[in-house]
């Protein structure tokens, strides 16, 4: 099943992503923005893993960037996080995207996609999205995809032994209905 937009295209993550996950996901920049168990260096035993992980995933929740052409290579990746309990219908979505495209309106445009995905195919009710509160690209994007910035948490993470401040943005389905 792939989500087919303008720029992008999101898809489940495949064996043969490997390479370009590796290749792209192996950058300082990217890892410093995202969580820990997004390592650096990235190699090709995290990606084989990580792509397995997802192996049984129904439905899928995880999903490679993708260029549109002949070759389809994977430039990113995009995910949501169900909660449990009484957040069941929340999940957390995350993302990055190689370097070579940023600027380009790939990442706004799938947020867009996997949100859409969320709300119709697994009954979200709220998306939210923590990014480092000195990440203005990232902040930027989420504006840009109709997210809205709900309040900022301060020191409530640390990234390579440093106290970070994480701002909380979210997406609710206003079309929401509970399903038994």
């Amino acid at each position: 099943m792939d989500l087919v937009g303008r720029l992008t295209t999101l898809r489940p993550w495949r064996k043969g992503d490997v390479p370009s996950l590796v290749k792209y996901g192996n950058n300082a920049s990217i890892a410093r923005q995202l969580r820990d168990r997004f390592p650096h260096p990235y190699t090709n035993a995290d990606a084989r893993h990580y792509i397995q992980s997802l192996a049984d995933m129904d439905p899928p929740t995880s999903f490679a960037i993708v260029t549109h052409g002949p070759d389809g290579e994977a430039i990113g990746g995009i995910g949501f996080f169900p909660g449990s309990d009484v957040e069941r219908f929340s999940a957390e979505i995350g993302y990055w995207l190689a370097e070579p495209f940023w600027g380009r309106g790939i990442t706004a445009e799938a947020i867009g996609l996997a949100s859409a995905y969320a709300f119709e195919t697994c009954n979200v009710l709220r998306l939210f999205a923590l990014p480092f509160a000195d990440n203005a690209q990232s902040i930027r994007v989420l504006e840009k995809a109709g997210y809205t910035r709900e309040a900022t948490l301060r020191s409530s993470s640390v990234k390579n032994g440093v106290p970070r401040d994480q701002a909380l943005f979210a997406l609710v389905n206003t079309n929401w209905r509970s399903r038994p």
